[in-house]
């Protein structure tokens, strides 16, 4: 039987979980992720982070390297932003992502992430009705591709990957 605190983490994982689906599916019907849903993943790691701490699963130093991955995915997103390859949204919801990926998961994050976001890519390309219904005269090549789900299939992964250990 699990103690309460390897449950209460895998209930903020179940949580992560929750909202990584609640953004992809609000991105892929509006092209927009809503800053609450970020802020919540944000204070969900929060949680699961001090339960860490408060057992001993966890480190002050794997927090701080944590914040870091966050604040470096930010860094990077903020760029991809300027550049306009990526929404402010997705930018907000891979950083907070990345705080749960620290450096341990950063680069399956990103690696899932980038492969699920070429899947979407081919399929908007074959013609799959991924995203809202472009605008009349728009052409189908200048369709928007919601990134949200991308980053939920990378979210996904990581959160799985701290379930099993």
């Amino acid at each position: 039987m699990p103690d309460l605190a390897t449950l209460s983490q895998t209930v903020c994982l179940s949580g992560l979980a929750g909202l990584l689906i609640a953004a992809a599916w609000q991105d892929l019907r509006t092209l927009h992720i809503g800053n609450g849903l970020s802020v919540a993943i944000a204070v969900l790691f929060v949680g699961w982070a001090v339960i860490g701490l408060i057992a001993g699963s966890y480190t002050l130093v794997a927090f701080g390297l944590s914040i870091a991955c966050g604040a470096g995915l930010f860094a990077v997103g903020m760029a991809a932003f300027a550049a306009g390859i990526l929404g402010g949204g997705d930018v907000k919801l891979l950083a907070a992502v990345g705080l749960f990926a620290g450096p341990a998961g950063i680069l399956d994050l990103m690696l899932v992430t980038a492969l699920a976001g070429g899947v979407f890519g081919i399929a908007v390309l074959a013609g799959a009705p991924i995203g809202p219904v472009s605008p009349p005269g728009e052409a189908a090549l200048r369709r928007r591709l919601p990134y949200g789900p991308a980053i939920a299939v990378g979210g996904l992964w990581v959160a799985s990957r701290l379930a099993v250990g």
